[in-house]
């Protein structure tokens, strides 16, 4: 082997190492990224539902509906992706996550569901009427809440 050559082949294996070295790194940023994406999506749809319970949109019963379905869908996403253990503030800042969350994953999990048993409830209600949309919106706003103050950094 030529001295170019074995310069080549360490560089090569030195740039291998280090590659390798980031993957956990950037499949926790491909987490951080999915989840932030389906938390804005969330909160679009809130907002939609939300604007419409505060009078700042007029109620319409087939965009409630919309917004609501939407919200199911997204409860039923399985989140074993979304949160690999080193994703939280404290190794990525990109994102509000408390450690907490990952001492406490049955819990985690626990407010998790109980975001989707309170969207599905509002999925029920939505096209139903203004008020019956805005009694069924304050559970998904305390399971909201509750996640929130347990496991996310306040800004």
């Amino acid at each position: 082997m030529t001295v170019l050559t074995k310069l080549t082949v360490k560089s090569t294996l030195v740039a291998t190492c280090l590659a390798m070295a980031t993957l956990p790194a950037v499949a926790n940023e491909g987490a951080i990224d999915a989840r932030q994406g389906q938390f804005k999506i969330m909160a679009l749809n809130i907002g939609v539902l939300g604007g419409m319970a505060r009078g700042n949109l007029d109620y319409d019963a087939a965009q409630a509906q919309i917004a609501a379905d939407n919200l199911v869908a997204i409860s039923q996403v399985n989140q074993a992706f979304n949160w690999p253990e080193g994703s939280d503030m404290m190794a990525a800042t990109t994102n509000r996550a408390l450690p907490a969350i990952w001492e406490n994953t049955d819990d985690f999990a626990a407010k998790w569901m109980a975001f989707g048993t309170a969207a599905t409830g509002l999925q029920a209600a939505a096209g139903s009427g203004l008020e019956a949309m805005q009694a069924a919106l304050g559970p998904v706003g305390g399971s909201c809440g509750a996640c929130h103050d347990a496991y996310r950094q306040p800004q």
